[in-house]
């Protein structure tokens, strides 16, 4: 049988440190989802298309990863495409906090999807969304820590707004 987990994440930009953490799971299972989720509690500077098309563009070069959209609860998605295992990066114990609520409510409401925490490179614990999204705006390089199709759209976004 197949060892798919899923990483979901509202990916506003993906990260080099996202990278890092799905690249490292795409070696522990067959096949790793990574879902772009729409969180209801969240302003995305990108839409559900542009963070699609950022995160496929960044993870071609890893064969058994696959970027998909999905609104909805998480673990009825892995249900939906039969993971075993649901991935999720925490850069400290803060986010552990929050995690672990989640995982244990996943657990819950499905106990056969596990939920596997993963640290990412130390270079990239302090790096999140919200930082690069904040850094861009001021005209921010960027490139150190995102790949170079979201540090080019990220400069797009920034220069439109500009212009209105």
């Amino acid at each position: 049988m197949e060892k798919i987990a899923i990483y979901p994440g509202t990916f506003d930009p993906i990260t080099n440190g996202h990278i890092d953490v799905i690249d490292r799971a795409s070696k522990m299972f067959d096949k790793v989802i990574v879902v772009i989720a729409i969180n209801s509690k969240k302003a995305c500077l990108f839409s559900e298309t542009e963070r699609f098309d950022m995160a496929k563009e960044s993870l071609k070069h890893i064969e058994n990863v696959k970027v998909e959209l999905h609104q909805g609860l998480t673990v009825d998605y892995a249900r939906k495409v039969n993971a075993t295992s649901i991935v999720r990066g925490i850069r400290a114990v803060s986010d552990f906090e929050y995690e672990f609520q989640i995982a244990l409510m996943n657990r819950k409401l499905n106990p056969e999807v596990n939920t596997i925490f993963l640290l990412p490179h130390e270079k990239y614990t302090y790096l999140n969304s919200s930082i690069i999204r904040e850094l861009s705006r001021y005209n921010e390089d960027v490139s150190e820590f995102v790949p170079d199709v979201v540090a080019n759209m990220l400069k797009e976004k920034h220069w439109k707004k500009t212009q209105e």
